[in-house]
């Protein structure tokens, strides 16, 4: 705040507003040097003054007559600067004239108090005997009337001493830049220091002006950042934090609460744009956005508390930032409260935080209900509510501030009328009234916030004078401190004790200045509803340094309970998903998308989804990674159950076929072209059906060995039988012709049997050799991203397989070629038809088997196999003994001799 308001927060008032309640006049002195309100522009000119003037005019301070102010002599004097009054005289702006006889009005009761705070905390150090021993300090306090011309007029006096005239030929010298004693060279006596400033701009004003004489000033209220630049204000110092420190709180609480989508409305000047500019500076960091700023200009306040009403409403913020004064938060809460707006969170500044006028509203506080706000830090004065309670004008005659506020307070007169015509229109005072039960601003020392910042500035200004009168002379005096002619003050001196102070106050605070600053420190407060409907300003924290120090379960929320509200734009992303940022809105405005297969995220609000290892998978909710699953072709599931029906049905049938051969063996269909090598080939048949099954189930070591090898033996024994069945067709057919009698002797059944063995042979030792050296193992696929693993038979080489694989093939395509030579054979049976049918159908099963083999991921790899393996064997099976089981069974005359050797 540029200048925070006095005890509860309050606009400035211009020059000619009616006054309101006395809360309503409290002055708000915080604009900015660059902003100044139009009554304190362009009216400080010097005007050009005639002789006559000249003649006239005196040295007295500049527009404040002597007799407005509280005075009390003394070895030391120290200045005070305070708003007393809200109304200045008619003639403020012409400093050509004196208003002598027109001093300001509209007594503020909060200003009051400070003045008195100042006097309690003077009168304390003269009766201590560690501080300042044996030196009186006094006081000359005046009335700057809320308004920077009128307290740099003041301010000008106070340096220049206190003769209320002199000749004008005469001006008062104020040099003292240059480490000369601060003197007035008319004899009056000047004050070496000030404590004043209820506005930032009346402290840039006065600090730039008493800069050239090194005059220190102590403010007590002004809280713009820009006055802790010590270049440009030198001897500037404040007892309140800079307004930054604030802003920072404010966003501390923010982080705090997890509230990640909050509205700004700010006041439309350098105080609301430096909160702003602060705030989102500590903000960027923890991912908090700005729904919205709104500003707020006093001239317009009516429209822009209406255009920002409609905002608050229209916004899904929950959580409303207020950086402005006391009376634009009260015009925007009656807008908000016509909207029916009451579910927002609203957090105040030091500006409006502690206001009584909006708490005590029973309109605004329908809306504000759950304030937390940031606060001027209290501190309890020990005594110095008796002292305001036993104040009285009898025992301070001389004190026209106390006799004031004893005419606003109990509308009499404490003393006859002399000069004023309004004082002749009241009463003598009875003599019995008093302030020991009165309950007004000026007697509440209940919360002591800016009011103990005017103590602790008198204790500066104290210790600083000690440090300079009063050094310790020999340590073996008991460190009893000899304080030295209060004549011998020096600017600069003075100014560097003041920046080296470092003391413990009554209330056993240390105290120290940083630069023109001193540690933030702030309490923390809540607007409570109390049983009775009304609203209570509680004390849940404080604000150390960078330090909060918040009691959560005492704060009272916009709910009513103790639940902290949310504000966010989108929800926090749960466990197993992730944040995608929405295009064109803020980063704070996201979707959450679930982790892919295989990823996790273990935490809220994650950007990325972790990749689980190899070995393990990500659960169900994506939170976390698992132990993948062993996969294989088992019995037990769907695939393996089709697959196992399939091949036990294919020995089933294989039997029931060899059973129907083997009861119909002296048929000439079953005896034709070798009996013998029929019934081994149904054999083999059942023997490759009965393969498949070793396939199927869990891979283990023997089973990945033995799976292979009887695939392979099964099948060459199979392809064999029916090789040797083409050559024997082939070998029939040539036999009528003349002189091929010796090919069948030669190739009898004996040959044949022997033919098929040692075809097979060929197969086993290859077999033998593969397994032997480098055979099938079970091993876990990795390599397949699933949340199962597969349990295989890997073949470590796979020459071995493809051994086995092309011999078959190459038997296999043999006995294609010779059965399609024997194709054509003119008996009305040729079987080599039927070996033609059956090694196309093997042939073709084969060659589309091998890239699905390839291309088939995990355990139907497997599958792809044993289909394959049944497909084929199914193939040799209906092709070449279906037509003769049809011919036995159904067509029985055909089974005849006759009938086969017909053309």
């Amino acid at each position: 705040m540029a200048g925070a308001v006095l005890q509860n927060p309050q606009p400035e008032q211009t020059a000619g507003q009616a006054p309101g309640s006395l809360q309503q006049r409290q002055t708000k002195a915080g604009a900015v040097l660059q902003n100044p309100p139009r009554e304190q522009q362009t009216k400080a000119e010097w005007a050009p003054r005639t002789l006559q003037q000249e003649q006239m005019l005196t040295c007295s301070r500049w527009g404040t007559p002597s007799s407005q102010g509280l005075f009390q002599d003394g070895d030391v004097i120290i200045g005070g600067l305070f708003p007393l009054h809200y109304q200045p005289p008619a003639i403020d702006h012409d400093f050509t004239q004196l208003p002598r006889y027109n001093p300001c009005t509209g007594l503020e009761y909060v200003p009051l108090q400070y003045i008195y705070a100042m006097v309690f905390a003077l009168e304390e150090i003269n009766h201590s005997t560690m501080l300042l021993p044996g030196i009186k300090l006094g006081y000359h306090i005046f009335d700057s009337c809320g308004r920077p011309p009128w307290a740099l007029q003041s301010a000008l006096s106070l340096v220049g001493g206190d003769n209320t005239s002199c000749n004008s030929t005469n001006p008062p010298d104020y040099s003292s830049g240059n480490g000369e004693e601060i003197k007035d060279r008319r004899g009056g006596q000047s004050v070496p220091m000030i404590i004043g400033g209820a506005s930032s701009i009346t402290s840039q004003i006065l600090s730039t002006v008493l800069g050239p004489l090194s005059i220190p000033f102590i403010s007590y209220l002004s809280t713009c950042p820009c006055l802790s630049d010590r270049l440009q204000y030198p001897n500037f110092f404040r007892t309140i934090p800079s307004d930054i420190y604030q802003a920072r709180a404010v966003a501390q609480l923010v982080i705090r609460f997890n509230w990640t989508w909050v509205g700004a409305v700010v006041a439309n000047n350098n105080y609301g744009y430096m909160a702003v500019k602060v705030f989102q500076e500590e903000i960027q960091e923890a991912g908090v956005c700005l729904a919205f700023v709104e500003t707020l200009q006093r001239e317009n306040i009516i429209s822009d508390a209406r255009r920002a009403a409609l905002t608050i409403q229209a916004s899904t913020a929950r959580v409303i930032l207020i950086f402005t004064w006391y009376t634009d938060v009260r015009e925007l809460f009656l807008q908000l409260a016509k909207l029916n707006v009451t579910d927002r969170q609203f957090l105040a500044s030091e500006a409006w935080s502690t206001s009584g006028d909006l708490v005590q509203n029973s309109i605004t506080s329908k809306v504000a209900k759950g304030v937390l706000g940031v606060a001027t830090r209290s501190s309890a004065i020990p005594g110095f509510e008796s002292y305001l309670r036993h104040l009285h004008p009898i025992h301070h005659p001389d004190d026209e501030f106390l006799r004031e506020f004893w005419e606003v307070e109990f509308g009499c007169s404490p003393n006859p009328p002399v000069m004023s015509d309004h004082k002749a229109s009241l009463s003598l005072c009875n003599g019995s009234e008093s302030l020991k039960k009165v309950q007004n601003l000026f007697t509440d020392a209940s919360q002591l916030r800016v009011t103990y910042n005017v103590y602790l500035a008198v204790y500066a200004a104290a210790h600083a004078l000690h440090g300079l009168l009063c050094p310790i002379k020999d340590s073996s005096e008991n460190n009893i401190s000899t304080c030295s002619s209060p004549k011998q003050i020096k600017a600069t001196e003075l100014l560097q004790h003041l920046q080296e102070v470092n003391f413990t106050t009554p209330q056993n605070e240390t105290f120290y200045f940083q630069g023109a600053d001193i540690p933030a420190k702030y309490d923390l407060v809540n607007w409570q509803k109390t049983p009775d409907g009304t609203l209570k300003i509680a004390l849940i924290g404080h604000v150390d340094g960078f330090a909060l120090h918040l009691n959560e379960s005492a704060i009272q929320w916009i709910t009513g309970s103790s639940r902290v509200p949310i504000s966010v734009c989108s929800e926090i992303c749960p466990p197993g998903t992730r944040k995608v940022s929405r295009k064109g809105e803020p980063l704070c405005c996201f979707d959450c998308i679930p982790c892919a297969a295989g990823e996790i995220s273990n935490k809220t609000g994650s950007l990325d989804c972790e990749r689980c290892p190899l070995e393990l998978w990500s659960n169900a909710k994506r939170t976390a990674c698992i132990p993948r699953q062993l996969d294989f072709l088992a019995f037990n599931e769907t695939l393996g159950i089709t697959l196992t029906t399939a091949a036990v049905t294919g020995v089933t049938v294989t039997t029931v076929v060899f059973v129907v051969f083997l009861h119909y063996r002296h048929t000439p269909v079953v005896r034709a072209n070798n009996s013998e090598l029929s019934f081994l080939l149904l054999v083999s048949i059942k023997l490759c059906f009965l393969c498949s099954l070793v396939f199927i189930g869990r891979p283990s070591v023997w089973s990945c060995q033995f799976q292979q090898a009887a695939f392979g033996i099964s099948f060459v024994l199979c392809v064999s039988c029916l090789k040797v069945k083409t050559i024997v067709v082939l070998a029939a057919f040539r036999s009528a012709r003349p002189g091929a009698e010796a090919l069948i002797r030669w190739f009898g059944p004996g040959q044949q049997r022997g033919s098929v063995c040692l075809l097979t042979c060929i197969q086993i030792i290859i077999c033998t050799i593969w397994l032997s050296l480098i055979p099938p193992v079970p091993r876990q696929d990795l390599g397949f991203q699933g949340s199962k693993v597969t349990l295989e038979c890997a073949m470590v080489s796979v020459v071995g397989f493809c051994l086995i694989l092309g011999y078959i093939g190459l038997l296999a395509c043999t006995s294609l070629i010779l059965a399609f030579f024997a194709r054509k054979l003119p008996d009305n049976f040729n079987e080599a038809k039927l070996i033609t049918f059956s090694m196309l159908i093997f042939c073709a099963v084969w060659v589309a088997f091998v890239p699905a083999y390839l291309s088939s991921p995990g355990k139907y790899t497997v599958a792809v196999e044993v289909f394959a393996i049944l497909a084929s064997s199914y193939g040799l099976l209906f092709c070449i003994f279906a037509p003769k089981c049809f011919i036995i069974l159904l067509r029985p005359e055909r089974n005849t001799k006759k009938y086969m050797m017909a053309r």
